[in-house]
């Protein structure tokens, strides 16, 4: 490690949350909603700087699929953090309604929308085909549709024959979401900020940054590389609540890894007997970086995780199924890494 390296604090890095919005066993959707909007109004009290929510569909556990309606939530009950996607799929929508949706949103909230897009479905392929019925276009296009949606936003273009409106003239700024080097390369050459999911799909995070970083070229929107890096949080006073507070997030991706969908599961004491090896083994791989313990033992891999990376901002995941334990958790996390 380079003494470069290992001169960014905690303190030098931006912190986010990336909520989406759990469907909690037992208990409704409506209160799903409810708590976003809480932990939205906690986290802005506590100086976080940005909250995305995530597309994703045909999920009993997760119900942010309608995510420009919940964004427009989160911003119309808050006052001033940032509120964007986390991401839109593009392959879902067509570019102008995406530009249209975001337009109206910034001309409601001035200068505190964030557009993150991704190239996957977010669901699997018969959703998609419901969603979007004409699969013509592919993932394939995603480079196409990008620079269509900065055109949209961009300036005013009176000539044009179709016009984002609301949209045209709001700049509302666009990320490139990715877990792999493709969306990476890809904000780099466009000179737009790039975040990364490292939060499911760690192996690729350092080649991703490494492409981003050399590839990229200031633009209108940027002149240096700015990147994020998602990651999992788990915070409590003690490393032993906090871990038995994570089996929440286990079990989660035990679904994943099994293909099935479940509302968010209660901790539990011990995950012996709900995976097997094979199983416990996937889903430690794809939670490489999550970070669970007590104050001191998050502040310790969330710097280890700056001085690896030298990531500009973290966008911080917490499956906790109790609400008050997750809004604790990043109120933890604030006096660690907000407090100068």
């Amino acid at each position: 490690m380079s003494s470069t390296a290992q001169q960014k604090k905690l303190s030098d890095v931006k912190f986010s949350v990336l909520d989406l919005v759990p469907i909690l066993e037992g208990r409704t959707i409506a209160e799903s909603f409810k708590n976003s909007l809480d932990l939205a109004r906690h986290v802005e009290k506590l100086g976080y700087t940005r909250y995305w929510l995530a597309e994703h569909h045909n999920m009993q556990g997760i119900a942010s699929s309608a995510t420009t309606v919940l964004i427009g939530y989160i911003a119309g009950g808050t006052s001033n953090i940032r509120v964007g996607s986390g991401g839109i799929m593009l392959p879902n929508h067509a570019p102008l309604v995406v530009a249209e949706q975001f337009g109206t949103l910034e001309t409601l909230y001035p200068g505190r929308i964030d557009l993150g897009l991704g190239r996957a479905p977010g669901t699997d392929q018969l959703t998609a085909r419901a969603l979007r019925r004409d699969l013509i276009e592919s993932v394939e296009d995603f480079p196409k549709h990008v620079q269509e949606l900065r055109t949209y936003l961009g300036p005013v273009q009176s000539n044009a024959r179709v016009r984002a409106v609301p949209g045209e003239g709001t700049n509302v700024p666009i990320w490139i979401l990715g877990s792999s080097t493709f969306g990476a390369h890809l904000a780099g050459l466009m000179g737009l900020p790039y975040a990364f999911a490292s939060h499911f799909a760690p192996a690729a995070l350092q080649a991703a940054l490494k492409v981003y970083r050399d590839s990229f070229t200031p633009s209108d929107n940027l002149e240096a590389p700015y990147a994020i890096a998602c990651v999992n949080v788990v915070a409590a006073d003690t490393n032993a609540e906090a871990n038995n507070l994570v089996t929440t997030l286990y079990q989660a991706f035990l679904n994943v890894i099994r293909g099935t969908a479940n509302p968010q599961k209660p901790p539990v004491e011990s995950m012996d007997g709900l995976w097997d090896a094979s199983e416990q083994y996937a889903v430690q791989q794809m939670l490489r970086y999550s970070f669970v313990g007590g104050p001191k033992t998050v502040q310790e891999e969330l710097q280890s995780f700056v001085d690896d990376t030298q990531v500009d901002e973290i966008m911080i995941a917490s499956h906790i199924y109790d609400h008050q334990a997750r809004l604790k958790s990043y109120e933890l996390i604030a006096d660690l890494v907000l407090k100068v």
